[in-house]
């Protein structure tokens, strides 16, 4: 194991680990290992929220057995390390889905509880913790607690959306949410301006179990295809197997000039009104591509993603986008959606009521950062913030005016466990 192969998704060059070691089964101890001790699970954080230059991963990918799944209740019981699309291949065939789940499958248990991940069903489902039953953590000490919103309801919510700092999440229990079939329906609708998409989007919330939008982000007049969704009862057939780049380019593929290409073909192709169609392409549109994060080239991405609060959210995302598309810089595939207003159970948790916009960069160096320094500044001065699991770049400061229950969570954080993110955001 190459402390090397264990990278983030965005392939910023981030210093490697000093070590990477595994855990040898879920009842085993940690690894007695010299300096600090990072939980890694798939790698898909963007940042270095996953990383841990100079001190030691803890591989967690070998714990992906099934304990326990119960089809007629939807429960299940797994370790730590199982991939959500591995969740997906055992309980979609028996009429069951994840209650929510980010935009790839391919994060470990441990991984969605560690970031609390979302979906496009936030408006009526809320946060991935929000449907964890309990979990058992392991502590550098060696001690043992199952967590639930229940027992040990302090280290749950410190636990949930804590970026692995807690200690280490060895198995979790789940309830699943009830489906008849594979399929979702999909309702299209192409919209221009922020007004339309805010309209839009509300009706959709009241209609709609899951709601997203692809926008142009480089448009003088924002516009993008707003994507209402419903589980079908029916099945579709299942997508053909993924495409994968092969290499990486010398230099970045994505470039003013191949996004405007891009995000123009995208609005103008015709989108179909209604159409049903399996559940993959819907929730997961890149995992279609494998290591799709290469087409960035040597120098890796940046992915920034930022919510702010309902009063605010159609000025600053006006003026987020404005900056964007003056600076030339963004995404092929920039996403626009709401959180509802479900209290999200983790201590550092991201979502919270409002508007979120997640865009990817090509990183350009100075250009870049200086484009981030103002969204910044428009986030924060609209009460909002980033999130920790698609962060390389945020700043103390803008770590804790986004998250004012640090102190609360402080406390809680493993003095063997730490992370490059963790590390930057404390100063430390």
């Amino acid at each position: 194991m190459s402390a090397g192969d264990f990278t983030a998704w965005g392939r910023l060059g981030w210093p490697p680990a000093a070590a990477v070691r595994a855990l040898a089964g879920r009842r085993a101890p940690l690894p007695d290992v010299a300096g600090t001790l990072l939980p890694y699970g798939n790698g898909r954080s963007y940042g270095d929220s996953c990383l841990n230059p100079g001190g030691t991963l803890l591989a967690l990918r070998g714990l992906d057995r099934f304990i326990a799944f119960d089809a007629d209740t939807g429960i299940l019981a797994c370790e730590a390390g199982t991939l959500l699309a591995d969740i997906l291949d055992l309980a979609v065939p028996r009429g069951w889905f994840l209650p929510v789940t980010p935009g790839t499958r391919h994060v470990t248990v441990g991984g969605a509880i560690a970031n609390d991940v979302h979906g496009k069903n936030h408006h009526a489902a809320g946060a991935f913790g929000a449907h964890v039953l309990s979990f058992e953590l392991l502590r550098s000490d060696g001690s043992r607690r199952r967590c639930s919103p229940l027992e040990n309801a302090d280290w749950f919510a410190a636990t949930v959306g804590g970026l692995g700092l807690t200690g280490v999440v060895t198995q979790a229990e789940l309830q699943l949410k009830r489906i008849a079939g594979n399929a979702v329906a999909v309702r299209n609708t192409r919209f221009t301006g922020l007004d339309e998409f805010f309209a839009l989007n509300a009706e959709a919330e009241k209609t709609h179990e899951y709601a997203v939008a692809w926008i142009d982000c480089l448009a003088k007049t924002p516009r993008g295809v707003l994507m209402g969704g419903d589980h079908a009862d029916t099945d579709a057939p299942e997508p053909r197997g993924e495409k994968r780049v092969p290499l990486t380019p010398p230099l970045s593929l994505i470039n003013n000039a191949s996004l405007r290409a891009f995000n123009a073909a995208y609005y103008g192709k015709p989108w179909p009104t209604a159409q049903t169609v399996h559940y993959r392409p819907y929730f997961y549109p890149l995992d279609a591509i494998g290591c799709w994060n290469r087409i960035y080239g040597p120098r890796g991405f940046y992915q920034y993603q930022s919510v702010v609060p309902p009063a605010a959210a159609r000025a600053a995302t006006a003026e987020m986008l404005a900056a964007i598309a003056a600076s030339g810089q963004g995404s092929f595939l920039a996403v626009l959606k709401n959180f509802g207003d479900q209290p999200s159970p983790g201590l550092l948790s991201f979502p919270m009521a409002g508007t979120t916009l997640a865009l990817d960069f090509p990183n350009r160096g100075a250009p870049t950062l200086k484009l981030f320094e103002r969204l910044d500044a428009i986030v924060r001065a609209a009460g909002g913030r980033l999130y920790p699991a698609k962060d390389a770049r945020m700043s103390a400061a803008m770590f804790r005016a986004g998250y004012p229950r640090l102190a609360e969570f402080t406390p809680y954080v493993d003095p063997k466990f730490s992370s490059g993110f963790w590390r930057r955001v404390m100063e430390n």
